[in-house]
């Protein structure tokens, strides 16, 4: 069932197309300990046309569809050129794109564009996300039509976490767009789009419905978010095709190798892992080994789902840690290929 959008609602985003993926399991929203306002509403119908390719499939969607693909979050250090490069450095060859999104522990990054273009110097295929939180549609616009210009691999569009959730909550929030406008703008710019989806993320039932419309709004490919077991991956994936989400899934894998990233991953918000997992690393005699271990069988578990063609190794480094972690992330990109 869908709804025509609702401008009146009061939303801390300003969002026309929610509920984000912040909304807590009990239905609260992440900047107030209040219920989410898009949850007693139908989903919010795409208003615009629906999206339709006019240019040549992107190298990383025709790469899908031959074989599944290895994403991994970058880790490097905010605002620091040469851990960004050297983390690139670390992991060139062994993954088919690297996702640069949101750093973990620092608002103030470098801006998309610029650390694109750092990375694709390394002969590193970028997958850039971008976020509503920190640009007005002006601003996207100008970073969407860099990153075309930059002929990045893809876009990965997000409504962002509030201001009032990081470490600059003194910074006024923009949300002058939610992901399924910025999906838009992306395809409208001529650039390959992914979009996140919370299976489980409050309301469930209707999360496969909102995937739709950011399909027909402009999106090529769903990355889900921490689905938690084989058998929940599998019944998002097929609810969501047969309601008409048409698009390969690219599954997130959580990695860990050390107590502090363990704690990290569990700050993430709507987290759900496997029965056992960090704390089977987290009491391994080798938390590294084990970790790469845990990554890579559950990539591969993910993997047999039908219509997943894709995951992307996900976790936050502790502070000083960065490059030991690409160094993991590069064995497990070596292990699944």
């Amino acid at each position: 069932m869908t709804a025509p959008p609702r401008p009146d609602l009061q939303c801390p985003k300003s969002m026309t197309h929610g509920p984000c993926g912040g909304v807590g399991e009990d239905g609260s929203c992440e900047v107030a300990p209040v219920p989410c306002a898009f949850l007693p509403l139908p989903t919010v119908a795409w208003a615009g046309p629906t999206a339709v390719r006019t240019t040549p499939e992107p190298r990383l969607l025709a790469l899908m569809r031959q074989r599944p693909v290895v994403v991994a979050d970058l880790p490097a250090v905010a605002l620091d050129r040469g851990s960004l490069q050297r983390a690139a450095d670390t992991v060139v060859g062994t993954v088919d794109a690297v996702l640069l999104g949101d750093h973990g522990g620092a608002r103030v990054q470098f801006s998309p564009t610029y650390r694109a273009s750092l990375v694709q110097a390394r002969g590193l295929p970028v997958w850039q996300g971008l976020n509503c939180r920190d640009r007005n549609r002006v601003a996207l616009e100008g970073e969407l039509a860099g990153l075309a210009d930059l002929d990045v691999g893809a876009v990965h569009c997000v409504t962002g976490d509030h201001t009032a959730t990081g470490d600059r909550p003194d910074a006024q929030p923009v949300f002058d767009l939610d992901s399924t406008q910025l999906a838009a703008a992306a395809r409208a710019a001529g650039l390959l789009v992914s979009v996140g989806e919370t299976p489980h993320g409050p309301p469930a039932e209707r999360r496969p419905h909102r995937l739709v419309e950011k399909v027909r709004a402009g999106a090529d490919v769903c990355f889900v978010n921490h689905a938690g077991s084989v058998q929940a991956l599998r019944a998002f994936v097929e609810q969501a095709t047969d309601a008409g989400a048409d698009v390969p899934f690219v599954a997130c894998v959580a990695v860990a190798t050390d107590p502090g990233s363990a704690a990290q991953l569990r700050r993430f918000t709507g987290l759900r892992l496997p029965e056992g997992y960090l704390a089977g690393i987290e009491s391994a005699r080798d938390p590294r080994r084990a970790g790469i271990a845990a990554a890579v069988a559950l990539a591969q578990a993910y993997l047999s789902v039908p219509g997943v063609r894709g995951v992307d190794l996900s976790g936050v480094p502790s502070p000083g840690t960065e490059l030991t972690t690409a160094t993991a992330l590069a064995e497990i990109g070596r292990a699944l290929s």
